[in-house]
């Protein structure tokens, strides 16, 4: 019997990848996507659904949060609050960090992975080359499989996958490309849905990783958006 998995795809580049990954390991893919009340809710949204169309997986799920957004804290469920455009100061938590949602987000893959009978959670964490959030470091991950297994039915065991949490943006940009991964459908920047603005953390990540993978990035920027 094919093994189950249930992949979180935001619609990001690092999550369309680890789906391409969790497809190339012969996994039965399911894809969950949360809105949270981020500023680019609506454009995440149809890059998960047109992820979901590309690999031709019908098994999907999508769960409102937005009581992240009620709570506050960050600048991507904030408008009042300024998005980073100039770089992010080492050591310091952006304001873009939204309190603890990677935790929220993995306790409803699991319970969403118990009712499928999946063995595994794909995320697309990355520590080495992300905006040190904490919630992607690999300890966090670690302990989190560890509270799995006090946490679950002694029957059942499902392990969080994060293939992605030690590689750069252009070794992930370059294992898209090797896996034939849609990266012209997927969406990056924190605060445009037309174009992306290039400026924002994200989008310098990203486009920093194509760059350095001697890759031209498909997607559509603004006009002059440096690196």
């Amino acid at each position: 019997m094919q093994s189950k998995c249930v992949v979180v795809l935001s619609g990001g580049m690092d999550s369309c990848v680890a789906t391409a990954l969790a497809i190339s390991q012969g996994y039965d893919v399911a894809l969950l996507h949360l809105n949270y009340g981020q500023r680019t809710e609506k454009r995440e949204l149809k890059a998960f659904n047109d992820i979901a169309d590309y690999y031709k997986i019908d098994k999907k799920l999508v769960v409102d949060i937005g009581y992240l957004k009620d709570i506050g804290g960050s600048s991507l469920t904030d408008a009042s609050r300024a998005v980073e455009t100039g770089g992010v100061e080492k050591g310091k938590i952006p304001s873009t960090y939204v309190p603890f949602r990677n935790g929220n987000i993995l306790s409803i893959a699991v319970s969403w992975s118990e009712v499928l009978g999946a063995s595994a959670i794909f995320i697309g964490a990355v520590e080495e080359d992300s905006s040190g959030y904490p919630d992607c470091r690999e300890l966090f991950y670690t302990k989190f499989n560890e509270l799995l297994k006090a946490g679950l039915p002694d029957n059942e065991s499902i392990q969080i996958a994060t293939p992605l949490i030690h590689k750069s943006k252009a070794d992930i940009v370059r294992l898209g490309v090797e896996l034939n991964a849609p990266l012209h459908l997927t969406w990056s920047c924190y605060q445009a849905d037309d174009e992306a603005c290039g400026v924002c953390d994200s989008c310098r990540l990203r486009l920093r990783g194509f760059e350095q993978a001697g890759i031209k990035d498909p997607i559509l920027y603004r006009p002059l958006s440096p690196l």
